[in-house]
């Protein structure tokens, strides 16, 4: 039985191993901080914008940059909307605002055109 087990064990790790596992794990968790860096460009663009009705455009654009990285980056994205999301819950914001937030974020992370949010005469930079 300890023969079968031994042989059982090691043929895990060899499928393992060969699938390139570690390689994967390690593109995902650059995927993910470069996502992450993403959104908090977006967000410091929309502090330094100050514009008005321009909160949806620039969730869409973090998501949609962030989601371009891959699933490490669509997965950073959904994490920091969904957190954002419930602390703006916890400080008893709008839910059709925050509702509107979300489907932002949802379109960003899908590929939509970000010209459906972008505010009239925002600056090009952003």
């Amino acid at each position: 039985m300890k023969f079968f087990t031994c042989i059982f064990l090691l043929s895990l790790v060899l499928c393992v191993t060969s699938d390139n596992w570690a390689e994967k794990a390690g593109k995902f968790i650059k995927d993910a901080y470069g996502g992450a860096t993403d959104m908090a460009r977006a967000y410091k663009d929309m502090r330094e914008a100050n514009w008005k009705n321009s909160d949806k455009y620039f969730h869409a654009r973090g998501n949609r940059d962030a989601a371009r990285r891959g699933p490490g980056g669509v997965w950073a994205a959904t994490v920091i909307s969904d957190a954002r999301d419930f602390y703006s819950r916890m400080r008893g914001r709008d839910k059709a605002d925050r509702r509107a937030d979300q489907e932002a974020n949802r379109w960003g992370r899908n590929g939509g055109d970000l010209k459906r949010y972008r505010p009239r005469n925002l600056p090009r930079r952003y």
